[in-house]
């Protein structure tokens, strides 16, 4: 079965690309240029999968034409992680929350898949680590799959598409685990929110990524390449 992995290049989709390929799954790589601060990303992502030997599309939107976010608007402050103006004092998602984002990316992979042929649309996010963010639920995943097989060609008796999300109930260190267990490499991987190659280690993104090393007790790939190179 053909599937496609939503490919942000950060940790947990790096994961999920090992973890797919562990499966015997045949997939391909799509990543979205969606005018995020952290674009640096992308070109590390097809450093990834031109490794690994996978076909990597990117699709561009500029959502930050459309949406209010400290992702995708300078104006805004990146949060250092506990910091009141993460939003953990009040209710509603934090300043990165993009509105909707996995929600429209996986809309746009399904127009994308559904044009392919391919059934499966595989996507790393979890909601353990990020409890304040209504993309990344069960629930959410439901309703999604629920509504691309009642608007595409599934309604009318084509293949049924199916959303997997495998990390969807674990903490960013057993994703991890799993990663290093399947033989994942990391070194290319970027988290920071702030874009960066070199790690703010300040912002939400950075610090669970940090913990989640620490709690292995293992160096974090991307800091040892980095040293190597000389840029740490």
């Amino acid at each position: 079965m053909k599937g496609v992995v939503l490919f942000s290049g950060g940790l947990d989709s790096t994961t999920l690309i090992y973890w797919a390929l562990s499966q015997g799954k045949k997939i391909e790589a799509l990543s979205f240029d969606y005018g995020q601060r952290h674009l640096l990303e992308i070109k590390m992502a097809s450093l990834v999968c031109q490794k690994l030997g996978l076909k990597h599309e990117i699709i561009k939107i500029d959502l930050g034409s459309i949406v209010h976010s400290a992702l995708t608007d300078s104006t805004f402050e990146i949060p250092k992680f506990g910091s009141p103006i993460e939003g953990k004092t009040q209710a509603g998602p934090p300043p990165t929350y993009v509105p909707f984002r996995n929600g429209i990316f996986i809309s746009l992979a399904t127009a994308w898949a559904e044009t392919r042929s391919v059934e499966e649309i595989l996507c790393g996010f979890h909601v353990l680590d990020s409890p304040d963010y209504p993309d990344t639920t069960q629930s959410f995943v439901q309703a999604m799959e629920e509504a691309i097989n009642r608007g595409t060609k599934a309604a009318f008796g084509g293949f049924r598409f199916k959303i997997i999300c495998p990390f969807l109930g674990l903490k960013k260190v057993d994703i991890l685990r799993l990663g290093l267990s399947l033989g994942a490499d990391y070194s290319y991987s970027i988290s920071c929110y702030r874009g960066q190659e070199v790690p703010c280690f300040e912002c939400p993104a950075c610090y669970y990524r940090q913990r989640a090393w620490e709690e292995l007790g293992e160096e974090d790939h991307l800091l040892r390449r980095l040293r190597k190179e000389g840029k740490l």
